[in-house]
């Protein structure tokens, strides 16, 4: 690891973007036809190896979420989900060949005042992606977020080290042009990518360890959420490719 030359970033405080925070998925991107695969669900900073305990308040905030696991015939699942210590459980079983997406979403989460902060009043909306390839039919993956931001992962071939990762950040069903990016490695090191005129990165996979890709919008949109008014909306996506497993 002495070769990365990347941007050290500081993170404080909640939210991702303005803050670290952000509920992510996990899983093996490798998975077999008939064998029970397993997904994780964390909450914290990835960067700084963060992870809140289900038990804690920080993840009450946000244990709204729920995950599903769309499979190469696009028939998309509900999956249940038990808690751990510092994540909670769930797992599917692949029947065939393919790309199976594993989607989590949380548009339930109470309004925030950060006006002391300078920040505003806003709700928060969290979206999470994470890829299995069974077998070697490889594909992206399925993008299924109308109501916010989500990466969308184009690569023609599975993630490898020393290899690359076409990723696209797509809002509202739409590409998104001219956004940044954050890769994070761990220990708090990142890169800032910025999407072309399509909502693409090319993500390089120099090392076998995680990578875990966060992109935020600020939707300048007040509304009210179960009585309490908000300023705007702030989304947060992430994705993770696990090269160390």
């Amino acid at each position: 690891m002495k070769k990365i030359i990347l941007v050290l970033i500081p993170l404080v405080g909640f939210v991702c973007g303005a803050q670290a925070h952000a509920l992510w998925l996990e899983a093996n991107p490798q998975g077999q036809i008939g064998k029970s695969h397993a997904v994780k669900v964390y909450f914290g900073e990835f960067s700084e190896g963060v992870l809140e305990s289900v038990e804690g308040e920080s993840f009450e905030f946000v244990k709204k979420f729920k995950v599903w696991v769309m499979d190469p015939d696009g028939r998309k699942s509900e999956i249940r989900v038990t808690p751990s210590e510092n994540y909670y459980n769930a797992s599917f079983t692949p029947k065939k060949n393919g790309t199976y997406t594993i989607l989590l979403n949380n548009d339930e989460i109470e309004v925030m005042d950060y006006s002391e902060y300078n920040y505003g009043i806003f709700k928060t909306h969290y979206h999470s992606v994470a890829k299995v390839v069974v077998g070697e039919v490889n594909s992206q993956t399925v993008s299924s977020n109308q109501k916010g931001i989500t990466l969308v992962d184009l690569s023609a071939e599975k993630p490898s080290t020393n290899g690359e990762a076409t990723l696209q950040v797509v809002y509202k069903g739409t590409p998104l042009a001219d956004t940044e990016v954050t890769v994070f490695v761990a220990d708090g090191w990142a890169k800032k990518l910025t999407t072309d005129k399509k909502g693409k990165i090319a993500l390089q996979l120099p090392w076998a360890v995680q990578y875990f890709v966060e992109v935020s919008k600020k939707e300048e949109v007040p509304g009210e959420y179960k009585g309490t008014p908000y300023e705007f909306v702030y989304h947060c996506a992430t994705y993770s490719i696990d090269l160390s497993i």
